[in-house]
C-alpha cells in the first residue's frame, strides 16, 4: 500500500513542487531556462540507435565519483548524467565526455518521471550512493529497465528506519539487479535489510582523478601569495568564525598569513567576507597579506589545494558528515577536520592511520593543529605524500563498474 500512496502523495503535491522550483529560482538554486527538465521534458534529442546508459548522482560529490566510470564507456555506450543541482550541472558541463550529455533530474512525481522515461528510454540506470526515489525506481521496473546501486552509502541510522519498512525495503533495494557497497560497513547494513549479493570492491571516490588545475591561475595565485598560507574548503555557516578566530591567533606568529576560504556555497561568498572584510575572487580582488581570502567561485578547489601546503575541510566542525577528504589527498596535502567525518568514515581511518589526518574540536585547537605544519614544512609534505600512498591502488574499480552496467543491459 505503501507506493501506492506515496504516488498519490506527490500528485496531489504538484502545485506545491512548483512553487518550490519557483522559490529555488528566486534563491537562484535552479537554472530558470532549464526548468522543464525538473518536469521531465527534455532539453535534448535521445541518440538514436545507441546504447544509453543513464546515470543518476545527486549532486557534486557523486559527480565527481562516477566521472572515471562515465570515461570507462568510451566506445561502448551513450551517457546520460542527471543531477539536482546547478553546482553540479557546472561541472558536467565542464567534465562530461561529448558522448555523454546532462538533464536536470526530474521531481519524483508520476507523469514528470514517466516523461523522462518515455523519451529517454535507457537500457540500464544506474544510481549513484544513497538516491533511493520509489516512482524512479518502480517506473524503471515496469519498463523492464535494469538498475544497480553503485558506491551505495547507508548508515546504520537509516537501515534501522529502513527495517520498520521491510516489504519497502525488500521492493527498492531488492529490485537492483547489482549493488557495489563504498564500504564493509556499508555492505553490512544492506545485508541487514535483506539484500543478497551486495558486491564490496571498494569505495569510488577512492579511485577519482585528481581536481584539474589551469597552470596559469596557479602561477599566478603563487605569486600573489608567496609567504605562508594555509586552505580552509568546502566550509559551512558557523565554521568561518570559528576559521577567523584561529586565523588571528596564527597572526602571532605569521603576520603575514593569507587564509584561504573556499566556502561549500559560493554564493554564500558576501557573508563569509563579511565577516572579516575579506576580498572575495569572484569580485577579481587579490589576496592581501595578513588577511582572509575568500575563494567564492567554481571549479578551482584544484587550484587551492595545490597552493596551501594542507587543508581544513569543512562541515566537520560544526555541521554534520564532513566532505571529501580524499582531493586533497590525491594530491599529496594532509588535512585537518572537526570530529564530524561520518560521510566519510573509511577515508578518514585511513588518512588517520597515515599520520595525514588531524582531528580538532575548536579554534584553539584548530589554530594550533595549522601552526604544527606552518612551523615544519617538510613534516606538512610527509604527511601529504602519506596521505596520497593511503589511497593507491592498482584495481581498475571505474572500468569494472562501467563493465557491470554494460552486463545488465539483456
Amino acid at each position: 500500500m505503501i507506493l501506492p500512496l506515496y504516488n498519490t502523495a506527490m500528485r496531489l503535491a504538484a502545485p506545491a513542487l512548483r512553487r518550490m522550483l519557483t522559490k529555488r529560482i528566486i534563491k537562484g538554486k535552479e537554472d530558470p531556462t532549464r526548468l522543464n527538465e525538473r518536469f521531465g521534458i527534455a532539453s535534448a534529442p535521445r541518440p538514436a540507435g545507441t546504447t544509453l546508459i543513464w546515470f543518476h548522482a545527486a549532486s557534486v560529490g557523486e559527480t565527481m565519483s562516477v566521472l572515471p566510470v562515465i570515461q570507462a564507456l568510451a566506445g561502448r555506450a551513450q551517457v546520460l548524467l542527471t543531477t539536482g543541482t546547478l553546482t553540479s550541472a557546472k561541472l558536467a558541463a565542464e567534465r562530461l565526455p561529448a558522448f555523454a550529455r546532462h538533464q536536470f533530474v526530474p521531481l519524483d512525481h508520476p507523469a514528470w518521471v514517466d516523461a523522462f522515461l518515455t523519451h529517454w528510454h535507457p537500457d540500464a540506470a544506474v544510481f549513484v550512493e544513497s538516491e533511493i526515489w520509489p516512482g524512479m525506481l518502480t517506473q524503471c521496473d515496469a519498463r523492464g529497465t535494469p538498475r544497480l546501486l553503485i558506491n551505495a552509502r547507508i548508515s546504520a541510522r537509516s537501515a534501522a528506519k529502513w527495517r520498520w519498512l521491510p516489504s519497502l525495503a525488500t521492493r527498492l533495494l531488492g529490485g537492483f539487479r547489482a549493488i557495489h557497497a563504498q564500504s564493509p560497513g556499508d555492505a553490512a547494513n544492506l545485508r541487514a535489510l535483506g539484500v543478497g549479493t551486495v558486491l564490496e570492491w571498494g569505495n569510488l571516490k577512492f579511485f577519482a582523478p585528481k581536481l584539474p588545475v589551469d597552470p596559469a591561475a596557479l602561477a599566478t595565485l603563487q605569486a600573489q601569495i608567496p609567504g605562508p598560507l594555509w586552505l580552509a574548503a568546502s566550509t559551512h555557516p558557523g565554521e568561518e568564525v570559528l576559521l577567523l578566530q584561529a586565523h588571528e591567533t596564527l597572526l602571532a606568529a605569521y603576520p603575514n598569513l593569507i587564509t584561504i576560504i573556499v566556502p561549500r556555497h559560493p554564493e554564500r561568498g558576501a557573508e563569509v567576507a563579511a565577516l572579516a572584510a575579506a576580498p572575495r575572487r569572484s569580485q577579481r580582488q587579490a589576496p592581501q597579506p595578513g588577511k582572509i581570502y575568500v575563494a567564492d567561485t567554481l571549479g578551482e578547489l584544484g587550484l587551492f589545494f595545490r597552493a596551501a601546503p594542507f587543508a581544513f575541510i569543512g562541515n566537520s566542525l560544526v555541521g554534520f558528515g564532513g566532505h571529501n577528504v580524499i582531493e586533497p589527498a590525491l594530491l599529496g596535502r594532509p588535512v585537518i577536520t572537526g570530529p564530524h567525518n561520518e560521510n566519510f568514515v573509511e577515508a578518514a581511518a585511513r588518512m588517520r592511520e597515515a599520520g595525514a589526518l588531524v582531528e580538532v574540536q575548536d579554534a584553539p585547537s584548530l589554530a594550533a593543529a595549522a601552526k604544527t605544519w606552518l612551523d615544519d614544512p617538510a613534516a606538512a609534505n610527509a604527511a601529504g605524500a602519506a596521505a596520497q600512498s593511503a589511497f593507491n591502488a592498482a584495481e581498475n574499480l571505474p572500468a569494472r563498474l562501467a563493465g557491470l552496467a554494460l552486463a545488465a543491459i539483456p
